[in-house]
């Protein structure tokens, strides 16, 4: 029931500006949105395994799976056709080839390798990024070689730059090092230059913090039964935030392309600050554990996955990020379709 003209005048606020005009409708709310979540804003990170028509599920990250070669190249048809500009392709490598110094990594027939040429020869306009780090090759789960319980940074990098090199002679679009080992960017994009692969792009994990958000990811990749210890001398301090501006000044300096903040919900300040102060692409990966943690909210009838999902990746664009790596790439992609 409508109040009586008269009791409305009697109650009527002087307000010269009313905010809420604009939300009145949705045509309204269309025209003042200040940002927008497309598909074009997506990667979708995808687990390589070894076999022929593989597609194992990963326990800990509900509608996440694991592909052989072959079915991860029918997942790349799939994003192409769903609008997805670029892959991150992470490897299962299985137990027997993980050795101290994660030595499989600089196999030029490795897992990653062969789906890089299985990918690129099916679905060539598809951008495909890949992981430099030792974590999925050594049998201690470290991203660099370790002596004496010490992670060697300089040893590391040169690894580093042979796994580099080998990805990019695969036919990788965008090297992508999360390792953060100091003086990694520098020496890649030297080694890269000198190789003939001066169009490889590099997109560094600048800001990636030890996190506790990882732990399914580890599940994914295998090696979460492996590490020994943690990575806090190597992955930045969840309490720091100014130390991350260094590193992506030194990332940018040593001539990364992209720039990336790692986990994403827990940091969307740090994306805001990276983005305001140097003004270049800046990405972010929505992790593992963030992706459990809805979707396990929502399998409990706690909140609405859709919406949330879609909220969370919009709070991505709103802190800044050009992109966001994220698991939910393909069903958003769906559902941002639907919309249209």
């Amino acid at each position: 029931m409508r109040w009586p003209l008269e009791n409305r005048l009697e109650t009527r606020l002087d307000l010269p500006r009313r905010l809420r005009r604009a939300r009145k409708a949705e045509w309204a709310r269309k025209l003042m949105r200040e940002n927008r979540l497309t598909v074009e804003d997506l990667i979708w990170p995808v687990f390589i395994t070894e076999g022929t028509g593989v597609t194992d599920a990963i326990a800990t990250m509900p509608g996440v799976n694991r592909y052989s070669v072959d079915q991860a190249v029918e997942q790349a048809r799939e994003a192409a056709s769903l609008g997805i500009p670029a892959l991150a392709l992470f490897p299962n490598t299985p137990s027997h080839l993980r050795d101290e110094t994660g030595s499989e990594a600089l196999n030029p027939d490795n897992l990653i390798c062969r789906a890089i040429r299985a990918i690129k020869a099916a679905v060539p306009e598809i951008g495909i990024i890949t992981d430099v780090a030792l974590d999925p090759y050594t049998s201690h789960g470290h991203d660099g070689l370790v002596a004496e319980g010490r992670i060697l940074n300089d040893e590391t990098v040169a690894m580093l730059v042979r796994q580099a090199l080998i990805q990019a002679d695969a036919g990788a679009d965008v090297i992508a090092p999360s390792d953060m080992m100091d003086g990694r960017v520098a020496a890649i994009r030297e080694a890269l230059d000198a190789a003939g692969f001066a169009d490889v792009s590099i997109m560094a994990y600048a800001a990636k913090y030890a996190s506790a958000f990882y732990g399914p990811f580890r599940d994914a990749v295998g090696s979460s039964g492996t590490l020994k210890g943690d990575k806090k001398t190597y992955q930045m301090d969840p309490a720091n935030a100014a130390e991350a501006l260094r590193e992506v000044e030194l990332d940018l300096a040593e001539g990364a392309d992209y720039v990336m903040v790692k986990p994403g919900m827990p940091y969307l300040d740090i994306i805001t600050r990276v983005k305001e102060h140097f003004g270049v692409p800046t990405f972010a990966y929505q992790v593992s554990g963030e992706y459990a943690m809805i979707m396990a909210a929502a399998e409990r009838g706690m909140l609405d996955g859709e919406k949330a999902m879609l909220e969370t990746l919009l709070a991505f664009k709103r802190a800044g990020c050009d992109g966001i790596l994220t698991y939910f790439a393909p069903r958003a992609a769906r559902l941002l379709a639907s919309r249209d």
